[in-house]
């Protein structure tokens, strides 16, 4: 069986803060990192999808963390799709528009490259530390199967190759019936980690939670099963505390996702006071104690 890493989507969530699940001598980000880095030896972080990163920051996390730790970083809005605050982007390449959100069209070409470069080289020091894991590519929830989002996964690799981007689809067309193999197939042949999901069904960002490894690493995200996913509250949206049952049903089918890949990253999604901090711990013990 390969690595398995167990870890959370946040470690600075204000309801996370709110719980108590950090000790009271964890009061400033430093030692907040530093704390959740001798709990879990993986976290993923989710900032860098609203805001593009800095280096310096990226060097803070490595530094504020032991070797062997790994952090996943989430994919920056314009790259994948999705509307993107103007204030977001870098202050030289903001379009000149009276629109809120920018979508990547709405750039110059010269700009929309100038933001692919400068989001993957702030995370210089963290692979220089032998800490980036994964690059998390969650796609929009019109993001449909057919040939030119095909083609963008694979323009995604070129563009991040040597480090690793993963895949996480949020529309059904992916895994409607024969669809599924067709999925599966494309990402083997070409090497493409899938993200694999736990979700709420019968929505129309809703994937069956298939496991599959399709390259040498594997990832599996827990978004819980809200009853207000359609919320636009994500504390709401995201607000699931999982059973010890639950993920005593998890453990072995992750242990046979780990059979299939060198190493499998789990995370907890379900950020909503501590509940991905406990549901992490639960299951990690889980797992070492198959």
């Amino acid at each position: 069986m390969g690595d398995i890493l167990v870890g959370t989507a946040s470690w600075t969530d204000r309801t996370l803060l709110d719980s108590g699940w950090y000790p009271q001598t964890a009061d400033t980000p430093e030692k907040r990192l530093a704390y959740y880095a001798r709990q879990f030896s993986l976290v993923e972080v989710d900032a860098t999808y609203y805001s593009p990163p800095a280096e310096a920051t990226a060097r803070l996390w490595a530094e504020r963390t032991p070797a062997g730790f790994t952090f996943n970083i989430k994919a920056f809005s314009l790259l994948t799709g999705h509307p993107t605050r103007v204030s977001a982007l870098y202050k030289d390449l903001r379009p000149e528009t009276d629109k809120k959100n920018v979508y990547p069209d709405d750039l110059p070409a010269q700009s929309y490259e100038e933001v692919w470069t400068r989001f993957l080289s702030a995370l210089d020091p963290l692979v220089e530390a032998g800490k980036l894991g994964a690059l998390l590519f969650q796609f929009p929830p019109w993001f449909t199967i057919k040939r030119a989002n095909k083609q963008y996964l694979l323009e995604v690799a070129k563009r991040c190759a040597p480090l690793r981007p993963v895949y996480e689809f949020r529309h059904a067309s992916w895994f409607d019936g024969d669809n599924a193999d067709e999925t599966l197939a494309f990402l083997r042949e070409h090497k493409l980690p899938y993200v694999c999901v736990d979700m709420p069904q019968g929505h129309r960002s809703s994937l069956p939670p298939v496991l599959a490894a399709t390259a040498d690493l594997a990832v599996m995200r827990f978004h819980g099963h809200s009853d207000k996913w359609t919320s636009k509250d994500i504390h709401e949206k995201f607000g699931y505390h999982y059973s010890k049952r639950e993920l005593a049903d998890w453990a072995p089918k992750l242990r046979e996702l780990a059979d299939e890949a060198g190493q499998t990253h789990v995370l907890m999604n379900n950020c909503y006071r501590d509940y991905a901090q406990t549901n992490a711990k639960t299951l990690a013990g889980l797992l070492d104690a198959g």
